[in-house]
């Protein structure tokens, strides 16, 4: 028996890198995926494939975790599609840097709308629905190694992420009460076609060559490697497993020895 068999995932930033290899393994483990994302035709190119490679199991849903009538309506679109939610995986988030004293509000402001009140908000909505549906649900949260330290230049995002780490210890604190546990994973350096703009940024204010960053970090890993999407989905599939029921409130590193905690 497949370990997700019967479950129903509602997945956001699926359209691509970590959020996608999520659905694509738990479509292979039996659940039923909502793809979420702003970019709803590249989500629905995702979905499509998924569903000509697994078989009939995944729906693109149209969501920016920015605005709250877009959240509900991705929540009321996987219902209508599915019959329910299970399983939320908050995925969607974006990346910033800069020295402390070169922030700009407006960069803060998004980054913050976006990680963080986007998965608290995306979790109100889903664990509503749970609580009315009596559903014993799984909440997993993204949060990063950034939030467990500051780094010089990425303060913004690290807080975003620390902010996840705490969310997820009084969302599942709060939650646990209803059937339904939150936990979150911690990843490390992960590559994907989101570290471009991650090593962009690292050109830009540390005077680094393209590409120079991304194999510095790698080569810091004591795994050896960056870490891949790949590698982040069986804890994914963990946490949103029988074999979690007793796991609240817990963030977990899979980072290849990057950060232990």
């Amino acid at each position: 028996m497949k370990r997700l068999d019967g479950k129903v995932a509602l997945i956001t930033g699926a359209a691509r890198g970590i959020g996608l290899a999520f659905a694509e393994r738990y479509a292979r483990e039996g659940a039923r995926v909502a793809l979420a994302d702003v970019d709803f035709e590249r989500a629905t190119e995702a979905a499509d494939k998924i569903n000509k490679e697994i078989g009939d199991c995944a729906v693109a849903v149209r969501m920016d975790v920015t605005d709250q009538v877009s959240i509900d309506a991705g929540v009321a679109d996987t219902v209508k599609a599915f019959g329910q939610i299970d399983i939320l995986i908050n995925n969607a988030a974006i990346f910033s840097a800069a020295p402390i004293v070169e922030i700009k509000r407006a960069d803060f402001d998004r980054v913050f709308d976006i990680n963080v009140a986007g998965a608290l908000f995306t979790i109100q909505a889903v664990a509503k629905h749970m609580i009315e549906r009596g559903i014993k649900g799984r909440i997993i949260n993204m949060a990063s190694q950034a939030g467990r330290r500051g780094e010089s230049l990425v303060a913004v995002y690290c807080a975003s992420k620390a902010a996840i780490i705490s969310l997820t210890q009084s969302a599942g604190q709060n939650l646990i009460a209803h059937g339904i546990n939150v936990n979150a994973i911690a990843p490390g350096v992960v590559d994907g076609e989101h570290w471009d703009g991650v090593d962009a940024f690292f050109a830009k204010y540390e005077g680094k060559a393209p590409g120079q960053k991304k194999k510095e970090v790698g080569e810091a890993v004591p795994f050896g490697r960056m870490g891949t999407a790949e590698d982040l989905t069986g804890m994914a599939v963990f946490l949103a497993s029988d074999d979690a029921a007793y796991v609240v409130a817990q963030t977990y590193n899979v980072d290849g020895g990057n950060w232990m905690s």
